[in-house]
């Protein structure tokens, strides 16, 4: 078969997406390759694909079991043999696993790295045809990635150990968030350049479905329960950065109503296990969680990921936000954000056994400057990952919001001088909060002990903390003052100090105008096809029902896009079932004649009532 045939037979598609052909067919050429594509852009055909049409077995590592389970889930629906090894298997069905895999009963196999060295799964790999190994999440080889794990360094090894005993496979690698450098060391880390240059594409960050926003509310609970009220019926995660957190959110939605788990490190396996199932197959609604939950979780409906605290780095925030959307509709993606975040990630950061926490706060100053700019939320983010996006989205609340120029020259020029006066004072550098208390005339013991109270700069400001603390981002972010990274961020004048102080350069900040929001785009305006919202209702039931017979995620039958398709183009017979968008030839033997049943059924009551 070709890989278009291929990629219709057991995938249900007629044409590839952004990126993944040029993949498939380096791949199939021999070459190893480095995809980097965001959440939902289709990782995963781009290497099942091949590994159907490809000779030998194809060994996915893969960090979670939740991933590994969905995928395999998803390729048994579409009629593909494959299987999994990690801790959840006990060491009888991982030998019956290995025993069925030397009979060719598989043709991938997800594995755990951890597991990679394992005398019985070497023994295995080095005596089989292991045609291509995929490494999903590449970016946890990486030490300069955000989510590091030591056991994806075992990965060169084994793949040396297969070469002492057999060709070396084809290497394959993917992930959805991936900086420039992280790129590069990931070729170097997996000596992708073994098989001569390797292909390194990049399709992408942009996921022009979901809508960005950043609020700043005095009470997050009150926003969080304002952005939920309309949307009780849909599937959503909240992320929260501390379990006490998370246990406080659970319990108050729960009590309000909605139909909500939880999911942290502190919760027994079986516990996680079974609020993570309940998720999957839309037994909750909400899933309130650490950062623990949800990597590479395939949900495909997830209309929704609020963040009730501000991740650490651009990268953990945009992959969890990527949960969000899967399916291709619109989705919402709120981040609600107040300075103690800083103080819980700083605090993180400094508990964490991470060497490189020069790097971790780093990327903790760039999410802050996420969290406070005034620019398109879009264009921030695909900058940071090396992309150079327009200065306008539409699809996010800043795009969306007015906001008019101000010169704030003379409060800048306060603040650069106070900093500069406590540092003459002291000979020492202070953080935001000390700064703010001299300018507005603080009366601490800690102010008045150390003299600054006599300073010219004393009480000279007379505007709130929270507008102080804006104009001190700002001036950061344009370097006219510098926040240090230390355990304990200081903030000292920047190159650009000099120039607003003495030479007369204006500082110019926009400012939203409260009372004048721009009208939003609301999701439901966003470019829905006009289905039958009552057939659509009919075929997710009936997805359901054959979805809680065979104990899988509903999505995992037919996405909702399959579902839409369905509705827009009212297949009669089986062709025209095949012919709809996410229908393989072994999904419409399983359901065709259900489906297509609903379909006539609903048609003719329509059609009675006419």
């Amino acid at each position: 078969m070709t890989t278009h045939q291929t990629l219709k037979q057991y995938f249900g598609y007629d044409s590839f997406r952004a990126g993944q052909e040029p993949l498939i067919n380096d791949i199939l050429a021999g070459k190893d390759v480095l995809g980097i594509m965001p959440t939902g852009a289709g990782k995963s055909v781009c290497f099942q694909t091949p590994a159907l049409m490809l000779p030998g077995i194809t060994l996915v590592v893969s960090p979670l079991i939740s991933l590994m389970k969905d995928q395999v889930n998803a390729l048994s629906q579409a009629g593909v043999a494959a299987a999994f090894i990690n801790s959840s298997l006990d060491e009888h069905e991982i030998h019956s696993t290995l025993f069925d895999a030397r009979n060719n009963a598989y043709k991938l196999i997800y594995i755990a790295p951890e597991r990679l060295l394992t005398p019985d799964f070497l023994a295995f790999a080095k005596s089989t045809e292991i045609s291509m190994l995929t490494v999903d999440e590449a970016h946890c080889i990486s030490q300069w990635g955000q989510d590091f794990r030591p056991s994806y360094s075992q990965i060169p090894q084994f793949v040396s150990h297969l070469q002492e005993s057999q060709n070396r496979p084809i290497v394959s690698a993917f992930t959805a968030t991936a900086t420039p450098i992280v790129r590069e060391d990931i070729v170097t880390q997996l000596k992708l350049r073994e098989r001569g240059e390797p292909t390194v594409l990049v399709s992408g960050f942009d996921r022009a479905n979901l809508y960005f926003e950043v609020q700043k509310p005095h009470n997050k609970f009150d926003a969080l329960t304002a952005f939920l009220k309309d949307r009780k019926e849909q599937s959503g995660i909240v992320y929260c950065s501390t379990r006490k957190t998370v246990e406080e959110v659970c319990d108050d939605l729960n009590v309000k109503g909605y139909n909500t788990a939880r999911y942290h490190a502190g919760l027994s396996n079986e516990e996680r296990h079974q609020n993570q199932e309940d998720f999957l197959y839309d037994r909750v609604k909400i899933i309130i969680a650490t950062n623990a939950f949800g990597m590479g979780i395939d949900k495909s409906n997830v209309s929704y990921v609020v963040h009730y605290n501000m991740p650490k780095d651009v990268e953990s925030y945009y992959q969890e936000a990527g949960r969000a959307g899967r399916d291709g509709e619109p989705a919402d993606c709120i981040l609600l954000y107040s300075g103690q975040d800083v103080a819980i990630n700083q605090f993180l950061i400094n508990k964490s056994g991470d060497s490189n926490k020069e790097l971790e706060r780093q990327r903790l100053k760039e999410m802050t400057f996420y969290c406070t700019t005034k620019d398109c939320l879009r264009r921030y983010v695909l900058r940071y990952f090396g992309e150079n996006p327009p200065y306008y989205c539409g699809n996010c609340n800043n795009c969306n919001t007015n906001f008019e120029s101000r010169d704030v020259t003379v409060d800048a020029q306060k603040i650069l001088s106070c900093v500069g006066r406590m540092y003459g004072k002291s000979q020492w550098h202070y953080g935001v909060k000390m700064i703010i208390d001299v300018l507005r005339g603080s009366k601490s013991d800690k102010v008045t002990r150390l003299g600054f109270n006599t300073l010219s700069t004393y009480g000279i400001a007379d505007k709130s903390e929270s507008h102080l603390r804006e104009i001190i981002t700002h001036l950061i972010q344009t370097d006219c003052l510098v926040q240090t990274n230390d355990e304990y961020p200081v903030i000292r004048l920047g190159s650009r100090a000099d120039a607003v102080l003495r030479k007369g350069e204006t500082v110019i900040m926009r400012l939203s105008q409260e009372s004048e929001r721009a009208a939003k785009v609301k999701k439901s305006e966003i470019a829905l096809l006009p289905v039958d919202k009552r057939l659509y209702e009919a075929l997710s039931a009936l997805r359901l029902r054959i979805a809680n017979e065979q104990k899988v995620p509903a999505f995992t039958i037919f996405p909702n896009s399959a579902l839409t398709d369905m509705c827009m183009k009212l297949p009669t017979n089986t062709d025209e079932f095949l012919n709809v968008s996410g229908v393989g030839k072994v999904k419409s033997e399983q359901y065709g004649t259900r489906f297509l049943e609903a379909i006539r059924e609903y048609m003719a009551i329509k059609n009675s009532r006419i």
